[in-house]
């Protein structure tokens, strides 16, 4: 009989899976070593290295990983030297799209990141040629009452809340009062699924079921580079929305 056993997919599953996991754990610890680089190793004293290893541990990242990241970063222990870019594009239909990078190798990952632009139908641009369509927001998921999260939000001074039709909520703040609201939330019995602070479009473009598949495409291959840490764009359609979309 042709094809592969069962068990021959659940090992390919589970070999995808772990190589997944493999490389959120890489961007979690990468992220702290930044914070820790570029800050105090308490975080009692540093907000990002706070936000970093509450990410770190949601997201079950070992503590033994969390400890070296911090030595890494505090210089304790020897480890890559990291430099944090920013770079930018165009990808199908127009859609400008912000790459977050954290390199050891600045020349690899702009081989590896512009392979996947023009692979995707796009191309990387020069610095700046989007980034002015972003800004850093705090971006917090939560679940409960729609007008308790209103009032709790808003008044611990967020910007915005929006709901997201699935049974949450997005509270929008700004990049440094997105722990303050959180603390706010969580103390108001409020349940935060999620909190990141992230680049955020200004506006959002429409796409043709022929543009979204391509972004799909140029996105997948730009999360497939180590390099990348985070990447946003301003299609006016959720990232998991794309492939449903696109297939339209």
């Amino acid at each position: 009989m042709a094809g592969h056993s069962h068990s021959a997919n659940i090992a390919i599953r589970k070999g995808a899976q772990d190589k997944k996991r493999a490389k959120l754990f890489s961007k979690l610890a990468k992220e702290i070593i930044i914070a820790c680089k570029m800050g105090d190793p308490d975080p009692d004293s540093n907000p990002r290295l706070r936000l970093a290893l509450r990410k770190a541990k949601s997201q079950s990242l070992p503590k033994a990983t969390i400890e070296r990241a911090i030595k890494k970063g505090s210089g304790e222990m020897e480890g890559e030297d990291y430099q944090e870019l920013i770079m930018e594009g165009y990808g199908p239909g127009g859609t400008a799209v912000y790459v977050e990078v954290m390199t050891d190798n600045r020349n690899r990952a702009a081989s590896e990141i512009r392979h996947a632009f023009a692979k995707g139908n796009g191309n990387l641009g020069t610095t700046g040629c989007v980034g002015y369509m972003f800004n850093r927001k705090g971006v917090i998921t939560v679940k409960g009452d729609e007008d308790e999260i209103m009032l709790t939000a808003l008044d611990a001074g967020a910007e915005d809340v929006a709901d997201n039709e699935d049974g949450t909520f997005e509270v929008l703040t700004e990049a440094t009062d997105c722990e303050a609201v959180v603390e706010a939330l969580t103390e108001g019995g409020i349940e935060v699924t999620n909190d990141e602070v992230l680049f955020v479009p200004d506006n959002r473009v429409k796409l043709s079921s022929k543009d979204a598949g391509q972004l799909l495409r140029m996105l997948d291959l730009l999360d497939d580079c180590d390099d990348v840490q985070g990447l946003t764009h301003n299609a006016d359609i959720a990232r998991e929305d794309l492939e449903a979309f696109a297939n339209s």
